[in-house]
């Protein structure tokens, strides 16, 4: 069998392994030994117990994939390094997704993608008088949302450098949320970004002083693509995202796919987003597999956003037609179910 390796197991690439486990020799490689659904990581920091529902071991739904828990170093044409051992491969599969990246030193807290992350912060977070939320996109709107539906008495501000909360989305969904925070009495501040910290005040561009027990970074998304710079650095674009064709292949290495976060296709980087790259490339890679060359393209195109506002409350998007309320909140709720049935049967 054809040698396959998966370098990462989010979404995409946890999700790829199981639909080719019986086709190709498959290794997963992951800094992790389990699947965690990420969208639902935030409601950890206000419920703590909920981290337990997110966890499937990789192990449990990959019977027949070999599973390495480590940091790929380096891809090469040929092989990876992982843990001072070099995996050769046919087919590589990178789905490294991304992370934040700091632009200032000594923030208290750094937003990370993890549920263990988020557990570190519980107890912070109850303490905490006053928290700053740096970003008012989904992530920090969301953020802002578990934590002002669990505790009323928090001093929340977030810090937006765009004149509207979740910029990319309609203004009715834009207004909804900002109309839900303030109600809940959080100070939203745009046109600004941090810039500094002096002990523990956050300072904004125009020299705003703002005290925070606790900051949250929602803003600064770099891609997990170091592994590729000793290599294929021309393969990257000025953004650090890898460049990748119309078939979810590297530029110039047809045996190279590239899903999810750490690619370079225009679209909203969420969880559907990258299963729906996973289902083109299952169809080019067994194309592959019998020497076929007429692959299939993959076309980005808008996507239904669930975005949550505490437990009970929401927004659901699709272009320009929005829900708002209650059933969204439901919806996010049988998606996160649907998503993790997928990996336990």
């Amino acid at each position: 069998m054809k040698k396959l390796v998966v370098i990462g197991g989010g979404f995409a690439g946890s999700l790829l392994a199981k639909k080719l486990q019986n086709e190709f020799d498959v290794t997963l490689i992951d800094t992790k030994d389990f699947f965690e659904y990420t969208p639902g990581i935030l409601r950890v920091l206000v419920e703590p117990e909920h981290e337990k529902k997110l966890k499937i071991p990789h192990s449990q739904y990959l019977n027949k994939v070999k599973i390495i828990t480590g940091l790929v170093k380096e891809v090469s044409p040929k092989s990876v390094l992982v843990n001072s051992n070099q995996i050769q491969y046919d087919y590589l599969v990178i789905a490294t997704g991304s992370r934040y990246q700091p632009k200032i030193k000594d923030m208290n807290v750094i937003l990370s993608t993890t549920a263990q992350a988020c557990i570190h912060c519980v107890d912070k977070i109850k303490t905490s008088k006053s928290i700053l939320i740096v970003g008012g996109g989904l992530v920090g709107v969301e953020l802002a949302g578990e934590i002002t539906d669990h505790y009323k008495n928090k001093q929340i501000t977030i810090v937006q450098s765009p004149s509207k909360l979740i910029e990319r989305n309609p203004k009715k969904a834009q207004d909804y949320a900002e109309q839900f925070l303030k109600k809940r009495n959080v100070n939203i501040i745009y046109n600004e970004r941090v810039i500094d910290k002096e002990k523990d005040k956050f300072v904004t561009t125009s020299g705003t002083k703002i005290q925070a027990d606790i900051c949250f970074l929602c803003v600064g998304i770099t891609p997990n693509s170091e592994l590729i710079k000793k290599h294929f650095k021309t393969k990257l674009d000025s953004r650090s995202h890898i460049l990748t064709n119309q078939h979810l292949q590297m530029e110039s290495h047809n045996n190279i796919f590239v899903l999810g976060d750490v690619n370079n296709i225009p679209e909203e980087k969420t969880g559907q987003a990258a299963e729906k790259q996973v289902n083109l490339a299952v169809k080019n890679l067994r194309l592959l597999l019998k020497n076929k060359t007429n692959l299939y393209s993959y076309k980005a195109k808008s996507k239904p956003l669930i975005i949550s506002l505490g437990k009970y409350d929401g927004i659901f998007v699709y272009k320009n037609f929005v829900i708002t309320g209650l059933i969204p909140a439901f919806l996010k709720y049988l998606v996160e179910k649907k998503t993790l049935f997928k990996y336990k049967f």
